[in-house]
Formats: C-alpha cells, structure tokens, sequence
C-alpha cells in the first residue's frame, strides 16, 4: 500500500481557488494512478478526479471539469487538485486515494491506499 497525507484544505469564499497536495510514500509511486475523492456532510464519498501513472491521462467528474485540475509529479511523490471556481456545493473533506493500476479509474473500489482527508469549507 501506499501512505498518504493530504494537505492545503482551509476556508475559502466561494469564486475563489485553494490548491490541495497529497505527499505519497511506500509501493513505488510512479506506478500508481492516483486520484481525489470528496465526501460531503450527510452524502456517501464521491469521486473528484484522477491521474495516470504518466501523467498523461486524467479523469474528471463532471462537477469538476473546467474547474479543477489534477497533477502529479512522480520526482516528488506527489498529487495536486488546485480548484478554481469554488461554490458552496465543493465544501467537503477531500481525499486522496492510491490505486494498485496505472489507469485513471474513478470507482473508490479501484483504489486501496487513502489519506486522512482535508477539510475544505467554500462559504457564500
């Protein structure tokens, strides 16, 4: 598995942007697709967007595209999500999650490894 910690979550009035990071560490890294899921008060997980092993493919749930865009730097073992646009419907905590793939799957079963979360609150 891969160890996971997430961070940059905070309070942000909504139109605004945050930049949320996820420090890898363990199974090799560079090999692994990577993605955000979030999960909302009252409401089950849900995915956000994810990366491939490369870089080179991404995924994205339709809430997020053209807002949030997701990347990775393998150097570093790192995963970014920066969102841009944030409304009141983003406030969640937000996860970072590891697959066992290279591929950008977007089903939280494909993934095995998942960080503590990172609280972001958009308010009005």
């Amino acid at each position: 598995q891969v160890q996971l910690v997430e961070s940059g979550g905070g309070l942000v009035q909504a139109g605004g942007s945050l930049r949320l990071s996820c420090a890898a560490s363990g199974r090799t890294f560079s090999s692994s697709a990577m993605a955000w899921f979030r999960q909302a008060p009252g409401k089950e997980r849900e995915f956000v967007a994810a990366i491939n092993w490369r870089g080179d493919n991404t995924n994205y749930a339709d809430s997020a595209k053209g807002r949030f865009t997701i990347s990775r730097d393998n150097g570093k073992n790192m995963v970014y999500l920066q969102m841009n646009s944030l409304n009141v419907e983003d406030t969640a905590v937000y996860y970072c999650a590891a697959a066992p793939t290279p591929y950008a799957l977007s089903r939280s079963r494909n993934y095995d490894s998942w960080g503590q979360g990172t609280q972001v609150t958009v308010s009005s």
